[in-house]
């Protein structure tokens, strides 16, 4: 009987990291190319960055595929490389610590949204079978000292190979690192190992207990002089600046709004370019630069801060969920069809206004702040957004695979949320009118994020923010207000007011001001409409 043949362990790291290079970076090299076309000086370089990942991959892998853990670690990376490879591929995004924190965030019914045909080709060619052929493969067994030493040749051989491209092409890669950082964020799965790494170091420092800072322990509201003041705060999702008509945009996206007197801001940046980020970060004393989810986490907001200080405060969801904001105060799910009434392929943003007409009526005496976290714009399945007797800019695009429509179909579907987003914000807007008698009204509207749409090949969010592209970043916000909030309206009467440049950062500050909590911790500089 023939003695079945066994396969060199070596051999099939180098062929697995010989695989990915090959069959998991498309967008790597999409993107080099449109740098470095192929032509006789550029062939070269382009060749020896192959050569680079393949050694970079063996590094990376040779060190923990080892023993029992062998073929499960290697399997465990074919998956990894396919599911961010058809990412990165479909939707040209960088497998960031956002895009990271928003896939583990994302709940059963956006993650229903993800699937298709071609994802599932992706996983099933570029891991699952790649995968079962490593799994079944009679892999030659070494004793420890043995598989050690001989990862070590592997690694050393490796870190020659990387040498030796670097100094074969010093002049290309210096300007290619100089220039062309961003290009390398699609490397996989080096990025994507790289990033899990990144991310559970940061959860593990996070869940380093640290000790929990409660601020503003002097805040006291100042009496309202006559009615009670009722602040809905209205937190969009994915919302873009620039495709609002009352910014300019050519397609008329804001036909509610237009009618209401409203005031749009015209400079805005966000925290984030992701809901995990932008949410907590804008409801936090921590400012952009100094944000961080331990120290968050770890200290008020300022609902709590204005819950301290005698103010009815309530957070309505039709999200995901507050990001740990409303932790310490009363929140309600409206993405559950039993509290949400307007539900039909999903539940909509506007059930969350009936919520505020009950919390109004429940509650007898004091100050309302209530936040509104929308559904908004989210993507990619933008279609889904909106119910149907609002699709007036058509063709429109229904699927989430966005690079089988046409660039006039994707914006058209991300036009119609945008429209329904208007719809309900007119509604507020009505319905804080209806009240005025008994409440001094305000509304407030900003955007967790933006959200690209093709510009580039780029798609979705969640890019470093660093890199990220301004569509991502540049959000939307938008003032209501009855005539009772005076300091408001003086500040919206100066001439440029709306055009100065704001951020996320000023919102902190900006709701303790329109309630009049008085505290150590309120910075008069940061309220956008202190005087």
């Amino acid at each position: 009987m023939l003695k079945q043949r066994q396969i060199p362990a070596l051999l099939v790291i180098v062929a697995i990291s010989l695989w990915v290079t090959l069959a998991g970076n498309y967008s790597f090299f999409s993107n080099l190319l449109d740098i470095y076309p192929v032509s006789w000086g550029n062939i070269g370089f382009i060749g020896s960055l192959a050569v680079l990942l393949v050694a970079v991959t063996n590094i990376l892998v040779s060190p923990f595929a080892v023993g029992r853990l062998f073929k499960p670690f290697l399997v465990s990376i074919l998956l990894i490389s396919a599911a961010s490879a058809y990412f990165m591929d479909a939707y040209n995004v960088i497998i960031s610590s956002e895009v990271l924190e928003s896939a583990l965030q994302t709940d059963a019914s956006e993650s229903l949204g993800l699937l298709n045909a071609r994802l599932f080709m992706y996983l099933v060619f570029g891991g699952v079978l790649p995968g079962l052929l490593v799994w079944v493969l009679p892999v030659k067994k070494q004793g420890v000292l043995r598989s050690l030493l001989s990862r070590g040749k592997l690694m050393a051989i490796s870190s020659v190979a990387i040498v030796a491209m670097l100094l074969l092409f010093n002049s290309s890669y210096a300007s290619f690192f100089r220039e062309h950082k961003s290009v390398r964020f699609y490397t996989n799965p080096e990025t994507p190992i790289y990033t899990a790494i990144k991310y559970v170091k940061q959860k593990l420092d996070v869940a380093e207990s640290i000790a929990y800072q409660k601020i503003g322990l002097d805040a006291k509201q100042q009496p309202a002089q006559g009615k009670r003041r009722l602040i809905v705060l209205v937190v969009g999702e994915t919302a873009r600046w620039d495709h609002f008509s009352l910014n300019g945009y050519g397609k008329a996206t804001n036909p509610a709004l237009a009618k209401r007197n409203v005031v749009s801001f015209d400079h805005v940046s966000s925290c984030g370019t992701a809901t995990a980020v932008s949410v907590p970060c804008m409801f936090s004393i921590l400012d952009r630069d100094h944000y961080s989810e331990k120290q968050a986490k770890a200290t008020d907001n300022v609902l709590d801060i204005a819950q301290r200080a005698g103010i009815t405060v309530a957070w309505m969801d039709n999200n995901s969920d507050s990001k740990g904001v409303a932790l310490r105060v009363p929140y309600t799910n409206y993405r559950n069809p039993e509290i949400n009434k307007q539900c039909d392929d999903e539940c909509r943003d506007i059930g969350m206004l009936e919520g505020v007409q009950k919390l109004v009526s429940s509650t007898p005496s004091g100050d309302i702040l209530v936040v509104l976290h929308q559904m908004g714009s989210h993507g990619p399945e933008y279609a889904k957004r909106y119910p149907k007797s609002f699709e007036k800019f058509k063709p429109s695009c229904s699927s989430n695979l966005l690079e089988q429509c046409s660039q006039e179909e994707i914006d058209n579907a991300y036009d119609n949320s945008i429209l329904y987003t208007d719809f309900f914000l007119g509604q507020v807007i009505d319905y804080l009118r209806s009240v005025s008698s008994d409440f001094s009204p305000a509304m407030l509207y900003i955007s967790d994020h933006g959200e690209s749409l093709g510009e580039k090949g780029i798609f979705l969010h969640g890019f470093p923010y660093a890199l990220a592209p301004e569509s991502q970043k540049h959000v939307p916000m938008i003032f209501w207000s009855g005539q009772e909030f005076a300091q408001a309206q003086h500040k919206l009467n100066e001439q440029g007011f709306s055009h100065r440049e704001f951020s996320q950062d000023n919102l902190f500050h900006t709701l303790l001001g329109l309630m009049d909590v008085k505290t150590s911790v309120y910075q008069p500089a940061m309220d956008i409409f202190s005087s």
